[in-house]
């Protein structure tokens, strides 16, 4: 559905936004043309910057009387080519629509537009003694993507993903009709749950322009324990027991020693210990330091009953500061380490992980690629990074593909799926189908024609497009 804009599509978008927020042809910054890891690149012909919902909507409604498509972006921050406007057209961005509007303590819930980044958030709600669970490991993408992609974290173990705290959503849809989805009522049978399918679309179904989001009085204290293991067996073997135990974990992190050892490279820090294989990085939260300690103290009872070396208590600032910023550092420091990666996000059922992460050692050495990865063991989710490591354009393409296709094909033989929190976009679609059918996908489509009958929103993103 390629649409060349003319300057009478320009004029309108400027009557609109103003001179100051529309960009257009050479005025865009190539930023704008991809995202932070997919490998997908496209300009867009027009960069619109909006700030409001009647904005949104305005513009929505003259791209859908054009047949110009739009393509919706928060902070860049995607992996998957989500935020790419591979058709040209429209690119939408949100991020100056930043504004907290609302603090419902009474209701425990917060209304932000979607511009607003996952730490102001995090730093503003917990500064009134309150806490927002999700925890995905890019602080900086916005509330709008990580609800466009329903995305996870560190924390999900114990409290769930971003679909689970939203409440309501204000959407603008691709005829640029504004609804309302949901509310701030806890319960809500009431038809067809609309404001679940718009969580995890991608920008495919509608523009967010504001949330309802749930929220948790702040546990009074947290503490992590860093868990070193003799082999990744040993160290995935002692997920089950920590998850079925009293203690609650919050999260539950996997780490190899090679992956640690990139990240004090690309950080200049050491980790508090690398001597061994292995490790688990946990946390848990509690009420109270009583029950904290007891909890801690049962958690690393069990883990070293299941064959743990040791289980470091992260009790000080310094040890803090050597440790959680290396986790959060991981993808950056192993892009750091090679020339160009991709990641596979898969997620399978937590007792498969080990058979997985085994899987890709042996694919690496058959392949000869580097492929690290980490992971959140306590709900399954791996990320796994083929690294070109100064390989020919061909032959990168050629393993690339064939590295994908064989790790796929084994996360669906183990009940796995193909994203954990990452998304679909424009680069895993094939992936999608393959693994979905015929019959899933059709349904799927026949969504998005009843949302989007023109096609015009974030097009060439989940569905493969067939000519």
């Amino acid at each position: 559905m390629k649409h060349n804009m003319n300057q009478a599509d320009f004029a309108f978008l400027e009557s609109v936004v103003g001179a100051d927020r529309l960009f257009v042809g050479e005025a865009i910054s190539e930023d704008y043309y991809h995202d932070e890891l997919s490998g997908t690149e496209n300009a867009p012909e027009a960069l619109v910057f909006v700030l409001s919902t009647e904005e949104v909507s305005r513009i929505m409604r003259y791209a859908y009387d054009h047949d110009i498509p739009v393509t919706t972006r928060g902070s860049g921050t995607g992996l998957v080519g989500a935020a790419v406007a591979v058709q040209g057209g429209i690119l939408l961005c949100t991020s100056k629509m930043n504004h907290i509007l609302e603090l419902d303590p009474e209701n425990l819930t917060v209304t932000v537009e979607p511009g607003v980044l996952l730490m102001e958030l995090a730093e503003y709600v917990e500064s009134q003694h309150l806490f927002y669970p999700p925890d995905p490991g890019e602080k900086s993408a916005t509330i709008g993507g990580n609800i466009a992609t329903n995305a996870g974290g560190m924390r999900a173990v114990r409290y769930g993903v971003t679909r689970d705290y939203v409440r309501a959503l204000t959407v603008v849809l691709a005829s640029g009709e504004v609804i309302e989805l949901g509310g701030k009522v806890v319960k809500n049978s009431s038809g067809y749950s609309l404001l679940h399918l718009m969580i995890g679309s991608e920008g495919t179904l509608g523009v967010i322009t504001r949330a309802v989001l749930k929220l948790l009085p702040k546990p009074q204290v947290s503490v992590s324990l860093l868990v070193p293991f003799e082999s990744m067996d040993a160290a995935l073997d002692c997920v089950a027991p920590i998850v079925q135990s009293a203690a609650n974990p919050t999260a539950i992190e996997y780490m190899s020693k090679d992956v640690i050892g990139f990240a004090e490279e690309y950080l200049g820090k050491k980790f508090p210990d690398t001597a061994h294989p292995a490790y688990l990085l946990l946390t848990l939260d509690a009420a109270d330091e009583q029950e904290a300690e007891r909890a801690y103290s049962q958690v690393a009872d069990l883990c070293l009953a299941h064959g743990a070396i040791d289980a470091y208590f992260i009790d000080t600032e310094e040890r803090k500061q050597s440790v959680w910023p290396a986790r959060s550092a991981f993808l950056e420091a192993i892009k750091a380490s090679t020339d160009e990666m991709d990641e596979c996000d898969v997620v399978v059922p937590r007792g498969s992980v080990a058979q997985f992460i085994k899987f890709t050692h042996a694919l690496a050495a058959e392949l000869s690629l580097r492929i690290p990865s980490f992971g959140h063991a306590g709900d399954g989710n791996l990320h796994v990074y083929i690294c070109r490591d100064g390989l020919s354009e061909r032959a990168w393409r050629e393993k690339l593909a064939a590295a994908f296709d064989r790790m796929y094909e084994e996360a669906a033989r183990l009940g796995g799926q193909v994203s954990g929190e990452h998304g679909i976009g424009y680069a895993k679609r094939l992936y999608l189908e393959r693994q979905l059918g015929q019959t899933q996908m059709r349904l799927m489509q026949g969504i998005k024609e009843a949302f989007d009958p023109k096609g015009i929103l974030n097009p060439d993103k989940v569905f493969l497009v067939r000519e």
